[in-house]
């Protein structure tokens, strides 16, 4: 079992950080978010041009056919970056659901778009507050018709098409919808982070498509999120190492008392904390990669652990990148709140770190069991 990468893999994560250090600064971020704009669709467009969009998807739809090793890769980079770009949401779920479940003619028509970053995807599967589970669904399926709420949707005020769950005659099936098409309302939300928008989706007789075998949408939504889990992961985990850095450099800048305020053993220890969360979070995500990569059945335990893992280490570096920048780690005008803002989003956008430790002791006890 290789827990590494290969030479090619690193040299596309060296690729991809040279990329996002010149054409994504953390200023970046904070235009979007200052700004009335949903993302950067400069950078996505740059994006396309070194095509990360057609990563994953096979050769004969405009992709490029490599794995998802790759994507991780490029993940951990945009987490770093805090790149404003909906990369999670079209390249790792709606690219992905519909490289697994769509049918011949979903796939031509819609994956060359999606590759080359001309339409963007998103998945819809909450419907309010709670757990974001694939059981039963509000939102109805009939036939070609679609009608129900989801919210929040990642990235769904501005993306072409989404994958949505919904209840059929036959059982949860996912439905495949172009948002611009009639009966589509879409509502902006107010978001935590603001460089990353949330959207609510109502449906009222709107055309769809089922996305593959009717009754199924249960199945396919549980894959799909494990595999998007392993996918974020890294990205929480990019983010998490990129304020561990800053902060670490302002307290051997910062003096108090004659000397680097990272001397006292205070600050020392809080901070080797934060570096252990980050490095098992890094640890357990390489083993949801190496799962995913090898279709291994240890992903249904490996995504949780990433996930959870990757969460934790990301929300705590938030908290203690703000307390150990002192009372200017509060302010506008520093990145900490970038950090802390996206650490909440990502923690979320998938359910509730808490969910995915039952589903782990669910995942766990089940296997002890058989």
């Amino acid at each position: 079992m290789n827990f590494d990468f290969s030479d090619d893999q690193k040299l596309l994560k060296d690729t991809a950080s040279s990329f996002l250090k010149e054409h994504s600064p953390l200023a970046l971020c904070r235009a979007v978010l200052e700004s009335d704009d949903s993302y950067s669709s400069e950078l996505w467009k740059k994006a396309a041009g070194l095509g990360w969009q057609a990563t994953a998807i096979p050769e004969e739809y405009g992709g490029y056919g490599f794995g998802q090793l790759e994507l991780a890769m490029i993940s951990e980079e945009v987490g770093y970056a805090l790149a404003p770009i909906p990369f999670a949401s079209s390249v790792c779920f709606a690219s992905d659901a519909l490289v697994i479940a769509g049918s011949e003619e979903q796939k031509k028509r819609w994956l060359p778009k999606l590759a080359s970053g001309e339409a963007i995807g998103t998945f819809a599967l909450a419907e309010g507050p709670g757990d974001n589970g694939s059981g039963t669904s509000a939102t109805k399926l009939d036939a070609d018709s679609l009608t129900g709420t989801k919210v929040p949707v990642l990235d769904g005020d501005y993306a072409d098409i989404a994958v949505v769950l919904a209840e059929s005659s036959n059982g949860p099936t996912l439905a495949l919808v172009e948002l611009a098409a009639a009966g589509v309302e879409r509502t902006k939300l107010e978001c935590i982070d603001p460089s990353r928008s949330v959207a609510r989706l109502d449906f009222t007789n709107s055309p769809a498509e089922p996305l593959g075998a009717p009754g199924e949408g249960g199945k396919l939504a549980e894959a799909l999120l494990d595999r998007a889990a392993v996918l974020m992961a890294f990205e929480q985990i990019g983010s998490a190492t990129r304020a561990l850095e800053i902060t670490k450099k302002y307290t051997l800048e910062r003096y108090a008392f004659g000397r680097p305020i990272g001397s006292f053993q205070a600050l020392k220890h809080r901070m080797a904390d934060r570096y252990c969360d980050i490095e098992i979070g890094r640890s357990n995500s390489y083993y949801g990669a190496w799962a995913l990569e090898n279709d291994d059945p240890e992903l249904a335990v490996s995504a949780c652990l990433a996930r959870v893992a990757a969460s934790e280490a990301l929300d705590q570096m938030g908290i203690d990148m703000i307390q150990l920048h002192g009372g200017v780690g509060f302010t506008w005008e520093f990145d900490c709140h970038l950090f802390y803002r996206r650490s909440k989003l990502l923690s979320s956008a998938l359910g509730s770190t808490a969910s995915w430790k039952r589903k782990l002791i669910r995942r766990v006890s089940a296997q002890e069991a058989a």
